[in-house]
């Protein structure tokens, strides 16, 4: 054969690949491939190489390709295969050539460990000598939704566009009644990110052998709670006296002076940077949508389908039982009870695509995944559990060894209302029966809207498809006296309702209302207490600010309404914990007569509600259509609707492609009524869609951000 072959150079054709394997949108020169498609190399040879020698070098071990896993997981695996023989593993084809130069074009398997991998090529270097090693170069192989040979296979395009490719979204935050929209900057494409999500799964493989972890990386399922583990504390962690790294520490107390609010991150970008900059310790703080914000930019820059999912209502720490207990004092203030379980106003978790082959074709599809820790089992941490198929959790098989039960349980479960007497002694109040989970929500694919998913987790409430699904769990469940019975009806001939705004503009006076209304068959003497508390996101509740009593006299059959204020003054202090959010109660009581000697004191009756109160408005604007590398302006306008001056503001903007990093602006006072407009300037570095974000720092409020959507064309 002549002198040894050698290779001069190899063309890794990094753009051609990028843009067959959607993965154009990442930053640097590393090639980036998915898993199950072909990707073409170039390589260029030291001499020619004759038609009869080409043929005796393919097909046979005497040319080769090696493939090494790189990294902390699954560093010592390797695996050596022909060129121009098909069936392996790995596949590798002359596509094209010429005396000098060769084309190739490489497959991995559908089913290929995910990560970083060195290719090199192996040639004959004599009758005698071992094979001599021409390293290629290196690159790093994801999971592939448009291969329908990998389990996370998705057949539409719109959707893939949506869930893999999409950098920027929004969660659904607040209350049932008034959404809240949240920009969020997922960036699985920026620079460094891919490298971080490869490093988290790396670190969350240390003390795993080399092929445990590769097997552990061939699968979704596994990735999947590889990232949801390492995004929270779990309580496996804790008993096996691991050091868990945990990317987010959690905090709803509205004190983060030793940290960063939740919601003046902008994105998963800066919370994974600081994590591993600061040596993996958990970055403070998060909440239950961000640490699904950042487990979806994780797993999207792996290449699995993800979405964000909000639950407005969540019965939360319930350990399997459908019931959770609310405790009130005499005056209708929310204590806290004896058990992890409450209600949380807003919940949020993610949704991953994959086929589920260990279940059955049918539990294929999106699975959920819930990365928050929480309370419970002897008041460790752990999480929801999962990923749990989405059709399981709607059916209710809890039988399943997926984490349907917890899913099941907190959009399912009805919340009790408890009277703690002065004396220690409860008893169980009237109230209305509020069921939870009954709106549960996404963005839409190409647009901001709310679309609702709520039809995919649960039947229609009352329906008798969710009677025969609850019976079955009942009936699949020890204890069953964990679940209330499901014929249980309560008669309420006394019913209280609130009839007040669930969304108020912060600095509003609070129009309390409440309506009455006595059907006992007789008139009625009340004391009613109406008692408003600041509530955090988590359903904990700070101690009662205001209270105001009525004693009302209702014949049967006639409604009253109830009405007060409760002033701007009186709140206003109380909220300065951070959160903007107060819970109304309302606790009746009827006044023994001389006529009713002798009955059973009817049981006390409670009602209450929610209320958002929106902090000041923000508004930007940037035009419709914009032109890269030409400097334009956003206006962005604060409107204060306090009645009090608005002092120590900041506007940070933030928008990839459009400004370079994060700008923060400093703001003049604002007077009551009054509003500040800023014009800035800017210039778009990316075409495309490209989305601006405005965030509004103010002393005592959270952070509150607006965002605006443009097109960006090249020149």
């Amino acid at each position: 054969m002549g002198q040894a072959l050698q290779v001069e150079r190899c063309d890794l054709r990094v753009a051609e690949n990028h843009e067959a394997h959607r993965t154009g949108a990442l930053s640097g020169g590393r090639l980036v491939v998915r898993r199950g498609q072909p990707f073409a190399l170039r390589l260029r040879l030291s001499g020619p190489v004759s038609e009869k020698q080409r043929k005796s070098l393919l097909g046979t071990t005497a040319a080769s390709l090696l493939v090494t896993r790189t990294g902390a997981a699954g560093g010592a695996l390797e695996q050596a295969f022909p060129i121009g023989r098909r069936g392996s593993d790995w596949e590798a084809v002359l596509e094209a050539h010429d005396d000098l130069e060769w084309t190739l074009s490489v497959t991995p398997p559908a089913d290929a460990p995910i990560g970083l991998y060195a290719l090199t090529l192996q040639l004959p270097s004599g009758t005698l000598a071992p094979p001599s090693q021409h390293p290629l170069g290196h690159l790093a192989l994801l999971f592939n939704p448009w291969s329908p040979g990998d389990s996370v296979f998705l057949g539409n395009e719109a959707q893939r566009q949506e869930y893999v490719l999409s950098e920027e979204g929004t969660i659904f935050w607040g209350l049932e009644e008034a959404p809240q929209g949240i920009p969020w900057d997922f960036g699985q494409f920026s620079e460094g990110f891919l490298d971080m999500s490869l490093a988290l799964l790396d670190i969350s493989l240390l003390r795993m052998p080399a092929q445990d972890a590769c097997d552990q990386l061939r699968s979704p399922l596994q990735v999947c709670r590889l990232v949801s583990a390492m995004s929270s504390l779990s309580l496996s962690s804790q008993l096996n006296g691991e050091k868990p790294f945990p990317v987010l520490e959690g905090c709803w107390s509205g004190e983060y002076g030793n940290g960063t609010p939740p919601t003046k991150w902008p994105g998963s970008g800066p919370i994974l940077r600081q994590w591993l900059s600061g040596r993996c310790r958990p970055v403070r703080y998060g909440q239950s949508w961000t640490f699904a914000a950042v487990a979806c930019s994780v797993l999207r820059s792996l290449g699995i389908p993800t979405r964000v999912v909000s639950a407005f209502a969540w019965a939360q720490g319930t350990e399997g039982s459908l019931h959770v207990d609310e405790s009130f004092d005499e005056s209708g203030a929310t204590i806290p009870g004896d058990s992890d379980a409450r209600i949380w106003l807003c919940h949020a978790w993610n949704e991953c695509w994959m086929a589920r082959e260990d279940l059955g074709q049918e539990y294929s599809g999106w699975q959920a995944l819930d990365t928050t820790p929480k309370k419970g089992l002897q008041s460790g941490l752990l999480c929801c559990g999962g990923p749990a198929p989405v059709r399981a959790i709607k059916e209710g098989r809890l039988d399943l060894p997926s984490g349907v039960g917890p899913f099941f349980a907190a959009i399912n479960s009805t919340c009790t209302a408890w009277v703690c007497k002065a004396s220690g002694e409860s008893e169980k109040a009237t109230s209305e029966v509020k069921f939870l989970g009954n709106c549960i929500s996404t963005k839409a694919m190409g647009s901001e809207r709310c679309e609702d998913l709520t039809q995919h987790y649960k039947f229609p409430e009352g329906s008798l498809q969710e009677r025969a699904v609850l019976m079955k769990v009942c009936q699949d469940t020890e204890p069953p006296t964990l679940f209330p019975p499901l014929d249980e009806t309560e008669e309420t001939p006394l019913a209280a309702w609130f009839e007040c705004e669930s969304s108020l503009a912060l600095g509003e006076d609070v129009q309390v209302s409440l309506r009455v209304a006595n059907w006992t068959g007789k008139e009625r003497p009340l004391r009613v207490v109406l008692g408003a508390q600041p509530l955090q996101g988590n359903g904990e509740t700070l101690a009662q600010f205001w209270k105001e009593e009525f004693m009302v006299t209702l014949p049967d059959g006639h409604e009253k309404v109830l009405s007060t204020t409760l002033p701007f003054v009186q709140y206003s202090p109380a909220l300065r914990k951070g959160s903007l959010l107060l819970k109304l109660t309302a606790l009746l009581r009827e006044i023994p007569s001389d006529s009713d000697a002798g009955q059973s004191r009817r049981a006390p009756l409670l009602a209450w509600q929610e209320v958002l109160l929106r902090p000041p408005e923000v508004t930007l604007q940037i035009p419709k259509s914009l032109t890269q590398f030409q400097q334009t302006e956003a206006t962005i306008q604060l409107h204060n609707h306090l009645p009090e001056p608005l002092t120590g503001c900041s506007i940070t903007l933030s928008g990839r492609g459009l400004i370079y990093k994060e700008r923060s602006y400093r703001m003049g006072s604002v007077p009551p009524g009054g509003s500040l407009r800023l014009r800035l300037p800017f210039t778009p570095t990316l075409a495309g869609d490209r989305r601006l974000t405005a965030r509004l720092d103010a002393p005592g409020f959270q952070h509150h951000s607006c965002a605006s959507v443009t097109r960006v064309t090249a020149p």
